[in-house]
């Protein structure tokens, strides 16, 4: 069965040139020019990865990322034309895994799309389970559980935490982070990382702003603390 997308956007030349990039590289495309059937497609087609316009007639393509969060961790990458740093961020913390500034050449989306469906899977040679302290990862279902409770984390969000947790104690650079995210040439903003780390631990840390797991290596990254 092929790789189910969605993509939301109101401008219907785009979408057919998105479409047209995506369904070359075999995956089935769904596509929609507000969130209203952006939402629709959501349950219809219940798509392997979803990319949404920030700004849509009606309801904002962030207020449906927010929602769709609420039931699912579907990938999600943010459209948008405006370059600014705080659309990034807010499309980062209402859930997105990416966020791509406009004008966007078809082969970076599809880039960008290849990345995270990678990271949805899981590598041969990693270990099956990971146990740090009231942290334990299950890399065959991909869930994620501290003091015996189920997180949900984005995809983006479990790339981080598998990648840290592969070596615990070990310090990551931002750069690393992107490049170790994306495999091939990183791609996109180190200040995302921080975000994303932000959000992880308002997830899994008892006092977010005093973590006990995920610690900052001062005027470096970040480290996953070792057992």
């Amino acid at each position: 069965m092929p790789v189910r997308i969605v993509a939301v956007d109101d401008e219907e030349s785009l979408l057919k040139v998105v479409s047209y990039a995506l369904e070359q590289e075999g995956f089935e495309v769904h596509t929609t020019g507000d969130a209203k059937g952006g939402a629709l497609l959501f349950h219809e087609v219940r798509p392997d990865l979803m990319i949404l316009d920030v700004m849509l007639p009606g309801k904002s393509g962030l207020d449906l990322a927010r929602e769709i969060r609420e039931e699912s961790d579907v990938p999600i990458i943010m459209l948008s034309a405006r370059g600014d740093e705080v659309d990034r961020i807010l499309g980062l913390e209402f859930g997105a895994d990416d966020y791509v500034t406009k004008p966007f050449s078809p082969r970076e989306l599809v880039s960008r799309v290849k990345a995270i469906l990678r990271r949805v899977g899981h590598s041969s040679g990693e270990k099956s389970r990971i146990v740090l302290g009231e942290l334990s990862l299950d890399c065959d279902s991909r869930q994620v559980f501290m003091r015996g409770e189920s997180v949900h984390l984005t995809t983006s969000e479990y790339g981080i935490l598998r990648l840290m947790a592969q070596h615990p104690g070990k310090a990551y650079s931002r750069a690393e982070i992107l490049s170790a995210l994306w495999d091939e040439a990183p791609i996109g903003d180190e200040r995302a990382i921080d975000v994303h780390i932000h959000n992880m631990r308002e997830k899994l840390e008892a006092d977010p702003k005093n973590p006990e797991y995920l610690l900052t290596v001062r005027g470096y990254g970040y480290r996953l603390r070792q057992e």
